[in-house]
């Protein structure tokens, strides 16, 4: 857990990238923001990068802590969707800086462990082979990932969550074949 120091950092760091672009943003500005001193910045980050990429991934823990069992390719989607959703200006200025590829580290992980979750619920104890399971996981971890990232690139510009919900529609039982024609290759 981190200190009230280092969670007021973390606070004011998200709100000034909601201001303005990463490239803009130096240690000064945060800490003149939530009134602590450089010391105290460097105690709790080494930098920048690392203050951003700690705020991602605490903020991914949170969201796959507080998702229940995701029961559908659609709640997969909307769980990977939710932070950039929640801050959407820091997000498209992540989104366009230097340091996108920590952004997209955590939201592939973040889209792993949903489409795990995912995985559990819809393949259950269906016998297939532990590399045909994985195959199923990263194909739908990609497809996740990739409809985000889509989704960001255009701008947030439409409506993802009806998007997903359409992509759903249209995939129905597309993992019930998969994992049917695992299981008939296994005998």
């Amino acid at each position: 857990m981190t200190s009230p120091a280092g969670e007021a950092i973390k606070r004011a760091f998200l709100k000034l990238l909601g201001e303005r672009p990463l490239r803009e943003i130096t240690v000064k500005d945060i800490v003149r923001d939530c009134g602590v001193n450089r010391n105290t910045f460097y105690y709790h980050f080494k930098d920048i990068p690392s203050l951003l990429e700690e705020i991602i991934t605490d903020y991914a823990d949170r969201i796959i802590a507080s998702q229940g069992p995701a029961l559908s390719l659609a709640d997969c989607l909307e769980t990977a969707a939710r932070f950039a959703l929640e801050h959407r200006q820091a997000v498209l200025h992540i989104n366009q800086s230097a340091h996108r590829d920590l952004f997209e580290l955590c939201l592939m992980d973040v889209c792993r462990r949903v489409v795990e979750d995912y995985a559990a619920a819809a393949i259950g104890g269906v016998p297939i082979r532990p590399e045909d399971r994985e195959i199923l996981i990263r194909f739908y971890q990609c497809e996740c990932f990739g409809q985000v990232i889509e989704w960001l690139n255009s701008g947030m510009r439409y409506d993802i969550g009806k998007q997903f919900r359409r992509l759903c529609q249209l995939a129905e039982g597309m993992t019930e074949q998969m994992l049917q024609r695992a299981m008939e290759q296994d005998t």
